[in-house]
């Protein structure tokens, strides 16, 4: 029983490294992601008929093309200890 959990505690510090290293990684696929949602939403927005432009719906897609995500998009995430 003591060298299951010392196998589990191994696999748990592989995949802590794995997850860290992806993280920068993960943070570009998800502001990509978010991007990509974004023009789809703005395509929305532009072809609602007029007499939706005044509803919630319209609201909520303007104020989702609106939000500015280049800030998103210039940040370059750390890459971890003593690798910056």
């Amino acid at each position: 029983m003591h060298q299951q959990n010392d196998a589990t505690r191994s696999e748990t510090v592989c995949e802590g490294r794995l997850h860290q290293r992806n993280r920068a990684r993960r943070w570009r696929n998800a502001v990509g992601e978010l991007t990509a949602l974004q023009k789809e939403y703005e395509a929305w927005w532009e072809s609602l008929p007029g007499h939706l432009q005044e509803g919630a719906t319209a609201e909520a897609l303007q104020a989702i093309c609106e939000l500015d995500l280049g800030e998103l998009e210039a940040i370059e995430p750390p890459r971890g200890f003593g690798r910056d």
